[in-house]
């Protein structure tokens, strides 16, 4: 099957729109082409993975329910070779479906139907995350023998081994460390790692919390604490280079 293109204005973002409903993505594509993102269309994986290969995709809008390789499964591959941040967009809106997508590693979870606006909105905070990096480029951030690079986006454990993050794990670890030994609301997590626009819920940040204190091996409070009905705080002394 030929791989549909849909181009709108120059900008950066090149936006891959993944659903076997054709309507769904005609209608996705169309309005994020008219505000001014390069989008292409695929009906599958497949048509997703020669897109891949072809050039530069910035982010994947990813139906989960689809014939052939299903959306769960396309996430995991594409977390595990490194490759673009995935919004999931399924008719699967229960929360544990939700927590499913992000604990998988994908950046944000829309739940059909949802409007062209709410997709927008998504994408522009998926977007923001991914580019926060460049506006902080060259800083890394070192506590208890780890090394946090802003502008990479790596971690890297006191051996030097590179520690695999989501967009959304490394940006809700990034709002902590950046603020140690301070006390940050849900809410404020939530802001940081998904954009102010988002409509994120509380459940998503203590879903990052659990998975960054398992990579971090402190699953206690030695590195992130809890604070009862106030949020978490960061507990080690951070130094920046």
């Amino acid at each position: 099957m030929t791989v549909e293109a849909t181009t709108g204005r120059e900008l950066a973002a090149h936006i891959v729109v993944v659903d076997d409903d054709r309507d769904i993505r005609q209608l996705l594509s169309e309005s994020l082409a008219d505000h001014g993102y390069q989008v292409s269309m695929a009906a599958n994986t497949r048509e997703l993975d020669q897109l891949i290969r072809l050039g530069s995709v910035d982010l994947v809008i990813l139906d989960i329910m689809m014939p052939g390789e299903g959306g769960i499964d396309a996430c995991r591959r594409l977390r595990r070779n490194g490759g673009p941040p995935v919004i999931f967009l399924s008719a699967l809106g229960e929360e544990v479906d939700r927590i499913l997508g992000l604990e998988i590693g994908a950046s944000h979870y829309l739940s059909k139907p949802c409007s062209a606006r709410e997709v927008l909105a998504t994408v522009r905070a998926a977007l923001r995350t991914r580019q926060v990096g460049t506006e902080t480029a060259g800083q890394v951030l070192m506590f208890a023998g780890w090394r946090m690079n802003l502008d990479a986006w790596e971690l890297t454990d006191p051996e030097g081994v590179l520690i695999d993050l989501t967009d959304g794990e490394f940006a809700v670890l990034r709002s902590l460390v950046e603020r140690p030994r301070r006390v940050l609301s849900r809410e404020q997590l939530l802001a940081g790692a998904r954009g102010p626009d988002s409509d994120a819920f509380d459940r998503a940040i203590d879903v990052q919390i659990s998975r960054l204190r398992r990579k971090l091996r402190a699953p206690s409070d030695d590195m992130i604490r809890t604070v009862r009905n106030e949020g978490y705080m960061f507990v080690p002394a951070v130094s920046r280079r």
